[in-house]
């Protein structure tokens, strides 16, 4: 199978059965998503979302935000992974937030990775859902399904296969696609054992073709 049929197969099949996909993180505004995506490194949608309702009612604004400390945030989040690093994420975020972007979460992906706490995969997910850019995150979900599938080729390091990823998705399904794989790599095609059975992409999908 050529990679364009495999392509057009996975997202015809994704746009007729899975309209509607989107963040499961919650939040209200871009500044809400910055906080939660920042907090969900290596951490679940699910414990983001249990603690960020107290942190958003604490520290409604990146002002407020800038004039805490991190040992003040540190008590929100502590629940979450690696939460003294976050909390200094957060605090030097906030700072920078209203010292040189007037408060405005930033659109663009460059200004988006100054923040502290910030990495590619980050930015990528502000631009694509806040500011629906063609912006394609990869975290581990993005990355194993795709090699999986066989929409890469054996892609080394996240950025190989945002690139190949943005390279063959039409830009006006990139920020729906980004969902897409992250849900599919989330309920379906788990990383010990996906759920080849109840999945609509066997026909497409190179790990399944090549089961005995």
């Amino acid at each position: 199978m050529r990679k364009e049929e495999r392509y057009k197969g996975v997202l015809n099949w994704f746009k007729e059965n899975v309209p509607v996909a989107e963040t499961e993180l919650h939040y209200k505004n871009p500044y809400e998503l910055l906080i939660a995506v920042i907090l969900s490194a290596q951490c679940t949608d699910k414990r983001v979302n249990m603690i960020t309702p107290a942190l958003y009612e604490a520290f409604p604004e990146p002002e407020v935000m800038a004039e805490s400390t991190p040992e003040v945030v540190y008590e929100y989040i502590k629940s979450v992974s690696y939460p003294n690093n976050k909390a200094k994420h957060l605090v030097g975020m906030a700072k920078m937030l209203v010292n040189d972007f007037k408060s405005i979460v930033p659109s663009d992906i460059d200004e988006l990775q100054k923040l502290p706490g910030v990495g590619r995969k980050t930015a990528n997910v502000i631009a694509s859902v806040v500011y629906e850019k063609p912006a394609m995150a990869v975290d581990t979900h993005v990355f194993r399904v795709s090699n999986r599938i066989g929409l890469t080729d054996n892609s080394k390091t996240p950025l190989e296969t945002e690139k190949e990823l943005v390279k063959h998705i039409p830009q006006e399904l990139i920020p729906i696609a980004h969902h897409w794989l992250i849900l599919h790599g989330r309920y379906v095609c788990i990383a010990r054992k996906p759920k080849c059975e109840t999945c609509g992409l066997k026909p497409w999908c190179k790990y399944f073709l090549k089961q005995p």
